[in-house]
């Protein structure tokens, strides 16, 4: 069996996986971060996004051994260190963007580079267009919308601005 290296949140681990296992079953059931979820199976939901080398994909359309070598940030590695959620994480929990939560995962992921790769800002329209790759059945987008536009603002630093104008 091939033999792969990954850096999953920071840490690097050399694994045996056939040659024909997914890197979402790779990070599910050989490294047993199971915060990345398989929703679809048909690359169709979102549910399994995460960061391969600081870009956003559908762990569920990647061979394990495709991504050798490559660096891998899942859910579970947008915390700290002492717990503090990334300001994606904190607006999806403070604007009450889930209900079930089995997508949140993948669309937290997504949301992050969405973001990144909009350092200028981004519309309602641009996050709704962003999330197209992302299925939510539970919540209708809308608190979704307004925590990743809340989150953009403090991750770009804009927030303080914002809370600025408001006053």
């Amino acid at each position: 069996m091939p033999q792969v290296t990954l850096t999953v949140n920071g840490k690097s681990h050399s694994i045996e996986v056939e040659a024909r296992t997914l890197l979402v079953e790779a990070l599910r059931e050989t490294l047993r971060l199971t915060g990345t979820h398989v929703g679809c199976d048909t690359s169709q939901c979102g549910a399994c996004v995460v960061h391969l080398d600081g870009e956003s994909v559908k762990s569920c359309t990647i061979l394990a051994v495709q991504a050798d070598g490559g660096s891998v940030t899942t859910i579970e590695g947008l915390a700290a260190a002492d717990g503090t959620l990334h300001p994606m994480q904190e607006a999806f929990r403070e604007y009450h963007a889930l209900q079930c939560g089995f997508c949140t995962p993948g669309m937290v992921m997504s949301a992050i580079d969405l973001v990144n790769k909009h350092p200028q800002g981004l519309s309602e329209a641009e996050i709704r267009e962003g999330l197209e790759g992302n299925i939510c059945r539970c919540t209708g987008y809308h608190n979704i919308v307004k925590a990743i536009a809340a989150a953009a603002e403090v991750m770009q630093g804009r927030a303080a601005e914002v809370a600025r104008a408001a006053e």
